[in-house]
């Protein structure tokens, strides 16, 4: 059985996304939630069993996903100790900004330990979420982490570079957001309404990432392709670049990923 610790938005996708994909039944899912009424929710919705207790998750469950802030951390865990070594469970953390020495570091013993991160677009299905475990994680379990991502969207295994990921996959959809509202607003700027405008902006830019991701073109040689000599697109990317656009999402992603540092204690 796989056990949540949490039962807030992101595991509540996680199991949607594993009991909607068939990577696992609601029965073989448990949850555990310091508030009955998130896990009695959970269990209504997914047909998951909603535990009374951590004790009892804890001894019924092979695999662990602790979805709980990371501030908490130290003091679960710490709690679990003892029962977590005698069960000796794969742990799965899908906490930002803690790395797995650190998690392993608030137990006695070292734990069969993977660490999972996934991105707000879970909640529909399409996450790309990175993954990495450590030594004493199987290759069966760590099949099990991929399966879990995939269940969500698309699964990245990283050994390296989680908060570049973090940023590009984690924080990033927020930059997309923003791009989406200001190609509506420009459209109300020029007349249009401004609930067409979202739709159109939102079609658009879901297509163009469909376009990179399945072309395998250079996203500069489908800028070339959209560009026609002395054109209205070409005179909007030289505004992007004379307004600099480049330079402020590489800002964007630089300050984000030396946030992450220092949050990571890096």
């Amino acid at each position: 059985m796989t056990g949540f610790i949490g039962a807030g938005n992101m595991a509540n996708a996680i199991i949607k996304g594993m009991v909607s994909s068939g990577a696992q039944e609601g029965k073989d899912i448990a949850v555990y939630d310091i508030h009955p009424e998130k896990r009695e929710k959970a269990a209504a919705d997914y047909g998951v069993n909603a535990m009374s207790s951590l004790e009892e998750l804890v001894s019924e469950c092979s695999e662990i996903v602790v979805a709980i802030k990371p501030c908490g951390f130290e003091k679960l865990l710490g709690g679990l100790d003892s029962l977590l070594k005698e069960r000796d469970p794969l742990i799965i953390s899908i906490a930002a900004g803690k790395t797995l020495e650190a998690i392993s570091s608030y137990l006695s013993y070292e734990p069969a330990l993977a660490r999972v991160m996934p991105n707000i677009n879970a909640t529909i299905g399409e996450s790309v979420s990175a993954y990495c475990a450590n030594g004493r994680v199987t290759a069966e379990q760590k099949a099990f982490v991929a399966k879990l991502c995939s269940s969500i969207g698309e699964a990245v295994e990283l050994e390296k570079f989680f908060s570049a990921f973090g940023v590009i996959g984690g924080a990033a959809p927020a930059f997309a957001y923003m791009f989406i509202d200001e190609l509506a607003r420009g459209g109300v700027k020029i007349g249009m309404n401004k609930q067409v405008a979202l739709k159109v902006a939102a079609q658009t830019v879901l297509g163009s990432a469909k376009m990179i991701a399945e072309s395998g073109e250079h996203p500069y040689a489908l800028v070339d392709k959209v560009c026609s000599p002395g054109g209205t697109t070409v005179e909007g990317v030289a505004a992007l670049n004379e307004n600099g656009f480049a330079n402020a999402v590489m800002q964007a992603v630089t300050a984000a990923y030396e946030k992450d540092l220092k949050l990571s204690g890096k």
